[in-house]
C-alpha cells in the first residue's frame, strides 16, 4: 500500500477470507479498519513530501465517505447468504461479493497497463464528474471492504492527470477517509469485532505501510504504474480462482 497508493484490500480480503477463514461479511469490514488505518499513516507521510491533492481528496473524498457509509450501514448487513437461485444454480452472497471484488480489480488493472497518451496537464478538472466518481467508487469499494486503493488511483492518474506519486499520496488520504468512516459508523455498531486480532493484524500493515512508502521515493513513477497494474491483474485471476473452484 505504501509503494503503490493502493493494494492493501487487495491482500487483506483474500487473506482474512482464504487464510483465517473469516466470514466475508466480517472479512470486508476489518479490511476496512486495516487499511484505513495503514493508509491514514501512509498518507501523512506523503503530505510532508508534497505528495497530497488536499482539494482533490476532499471533493473526491467525501462523496466516497457517503457512498461506503450508506453500503456499510444498510445494503451490507440486508444481504441474505443466498441472493439469486434459478434451478439447482444459486448466487451466493459470498460469490458475487468476492466475484465483484475480483472484476473491479480487473478493470483497473486493464487501465493501468493501458498505453495512455500524454496530453498537457489541465489546471481545472470537472467538479461534477470527479463528485459522481467518488460516490460510486465509495459505495462499490463499501460493497466489497476495499480502500479502493487500485480504483481510485487509476481514476485520479486518467481522470484528473495528477502525476502518478502525487495520486499515492491523495489516494491514502482518500482511502482512510471512507474506510474508517464506513467501520466505524458501519461495521463497528452491527457486527461482533474481534479488536485484539484487528489490532494485531493493523500494527503489522502500518509497518508495512511505512517501509513502501520509504521505497516508493526511489522508484520510477511509470515502473510503479506498470508494478501497480500487473499487480492488481494477478490478484484478481487468484479471487476468481479460488471462488470458482470453491462453488
Amino acid at each position: 500500500m505504501g509503494l503503490l497508493g493502493g493494494g492493501g484490500s487487495i491482500l487483506a480480503v483474500p487473506i482474512l477470507v482464504y487464510l483465517f477463514q473469516l466470514d466475508e461479511k466480517l472479512a470486508t469490514g476489518y479490511s476496512l479498519f486495516i487499511v484505513g488505518t495503514a493508509a491514514l499513516i501512509g498518507g501523512l507521510q506523503c503530505h510532508k513530501d508534497c505528495n497530497v491533492d488536499w482539494r482533490l481528496a476532499l471533493v473526491f473524498g467525501i462523496p466516497s465517505l457517503i457512498g461506503v457509509w450508506i453500503v456499510r450501514h444498510y445494503v451490507v448487513p440486508s444481504l441474505p447468504d443466498v441472493l439469486y437461485t434459478y434451478n439447482d444454480m444459486a448466487l451466493t452472497r459470498r460469490f458475487f461479493m468476492m466475484g465483484l471484488f475480483a472484476v473491479m480489480m480487473l478493470l483497473a488493472a486493464i487501465s493501468m497497463l493501458k498505453p495512455r497518451i500524454r496530453q498537457t496537464p489541465k489546471s481545472t478538472f470537472s467538479y461534477p464528474k470527479v463528485v459522481s466518481e467518488g460516490l460510486l467508487v465509495g459505495a462499490l469499494t463499501g460493497l466489497v471492504g476495499a480502500g479502493g486503493g487500485f480504483i481510485i488511483v487509476p481514476v485520479l492518474v486518467l481522470l484528473t492527470d495528477l502525476p502518478m506519486k502525487k495520486a499515492i499520496g491523495t489516494s491514502l488520504i482518500i482511502i482512510a477517509l471512507k474506510s474508517l468512516t464506513g467501520f466505524f459508523l458501519g461495521d463497528a455498531l452491527v457486527a461482533s469485532i474481534d479488536w485484539w486480532f484487528l489490532v494485531r493484524f493493523t500494527s503489522l500493515t502500518i509497518v508495512g505501510i511505512i517501509i513502501g512508502s520509504y521505497f516508493s521515493k526511489k522508484i520510477d513513477e511509470d515502473k510503479l504504474k506498470v508494478g501497480f497494474g500487473y499487480f492488481i491483474l494477478l490478484m484478481s485471476v487468484f479471487i476468481l480462482i479460488m471462488e470458482f473452484l470453491g462453488n
